[in-house]
């Protein structure tokens, strides 16, 4: 957040937040009072909750949204003898692409709808034709950008008929619904309806947090044993597991009750008891923290309304009811002759922060080698107009007033003033 000497901490309005009641608070300060802080029941009791929510048989709580992309990745791709192609979309955070490559697999980016900045099903088709050329395209993880879903049922008909399997980057987009098409209504994102695995995340930004924490969420009982090794440096201590009997069996052929097998190569991702009740307490409030981000994103909507040629709310795909992550603008900052540093510059000077999701991936220094000789047209057209506004469940409708109108005086003077200088020297 930024702060600036001549603004109060209280006048900020931060670009997003979390909120933290009284019933969050007494939630840790029980977990604090117990007998466990870590690896205990209320990890057990988080993951079953979040399964329920989502409509899913199983979820892996872990330490963060990235933890889970890595564990979702390495699971899925464990049995790869090749080195295995992973598609990410161009327009998402470096932990979609760094999970996939530090479990092995070579990243190839898709481009994105300029519109929406999620990966379509044309963008897939384009993106696993050059993986084939490089190597086995294995897997395929479409982000749901802002809150809103990617096309899955088309994704997952290219993924299937290819031979690869496909885990949602939902860290955007807990509590949201989509169609699913062909007449069957809607589902909650994450389901895992057309995917192996879907990964959310507990950020302080994010709908529901857990201060830092992550989750994993899948059908398949055998996938989820998988993440759950994983997640703790690949061990076991379930006997139907043993694959030794070396130390394992005692005399009897029971079973030792001490005994343990390190199965995979991993590292600790485990989350505490006191994050998982502090998830639990928010968990228990997601219907009304989504509801607020929706009724928040549609007042931004109405205010902004009238001034579409100048700001513009992110493109709606149809179908959907999104649980809004991020209030997405698109300003054409290039024709209006406004330089988007300079306007986040002087919203913070009027106390309001803003922030821009994301730079494209193909554009960073780590990941260059994989997008050269390429073009991401998408992607490029949507970072160039994007601008994301504050947007959390604390912030109250006046805010959002401010909010407009002080982006839409910055940005008519600087348009106006613009014009008036063209005109000048024309």
């Amino acid at each position: 957040m930024w702060v600036l000497a001549t603004k109060s901490l209280d006048a900020m309005i931060p670009y997003g937040r979390q909120h933290i009641a009284a019933d969050d608070i007494e939630s840790v300060v029980r977990a604090l009072d117990s007998d466990f802080l870590t690896t205990g029941p209320l990890v057990d009791e988080f993951e079953m909750a979040l399964a329920r929510k989502i409509g899913v048989d199983h979820g892996v709580a872990c330490s963060n949204g990235t933890a889970a992309l890595y564990l979702a990745s390495s699971a899925l791709l464990a049995s790869c003898r090749d080195t295995p192609v992973a598609i990410v979309p161009t327009m998402t955070f470096t932990a979609t692409a760094g999970a996939p490559a530090m479990a092995g697999a070579r990243v190839v980016f898709a481009d994105v709808d300029p519109s929406t900045g999620l990966m379509t099903a044309e963008n897939l088709e384009e993106a696993v034709a050059y993986a084939a050329q490089i190597g086995t395209p294995k897997l395929v993880l479409p982000v749901h950008l802002n809150g809103q879903v990617a096309p899955m049922k088309a994704i997952c008909d290219i993924a299937r008929r290819h031979g690869m399997v496909v885990v949602e980057d939902a860290c955007h987009a807990l509590g949201g619904t989509y169609g699913i098409g062909d007449g069957e209504g809607n589902g909650m994102v994450g389901d895992c309806t057309f995917s192996d695995a879907s990964c959310f995340s507990f950020h302080p930004v994010k709908t529901v947090t857990m201060g830092e924490g992550g989750a994993v969420c899948m059908a398949d009982s055998e996938l989820a044993r998988h993440v759950k090794r994983l997640r703790s440096h690949g061990l076991t201590r379930e006997s139907a597991d043993f694959t030794s009997s070396q130390s394992a069996l005692d005399g009897q052929g029971r079973p030792e009750p001490w005994h343990y097998e390190i199965q995979d190569l991993s590292l600790n991702f485990r989350v505490p008891d006191i994050l998982c009740a502090l998830g639990l307490s928010q968990l228990n409030k997601l219907d009304t923290f989504v509801a607020r981000r929706r009724s928040l994103f549609e007042h931004y909507a109405r205010r902004l309304a009238p001034y579409a040629d100048l700001v513009r709310p992110i493109e709606r795909v149809p179908g959907q009811d999104p649980s809004w992550h991020l209030m997405v603008v698109h300003i054409d900052f290039a024709s209006l002759g406004i330089a988007r540093g300079a306007l986040v510059r002087a919203l913070r000077d009027e106390g309001i922060c803003t922030q821009v999701h994301y730079i494209p991936l193909h554009r960073q220094p780590l990941w260059q080698a994989q997008a050269k000789g390429r073009r991401f047209d998408g992607g490029e057209r949507y970072f160039a107009r994007s601008l994301s506004l504050p947007l959390f469940y604390d912030m109250a409708e006046d805010q959002v007033d401010r909010v407009v109108d002080t982006l839409v005086r910055i940005v008519s003077a600087t348009a106006r003033s613009n014009t008036q200088s063209v005109r000048r020297t024309s």
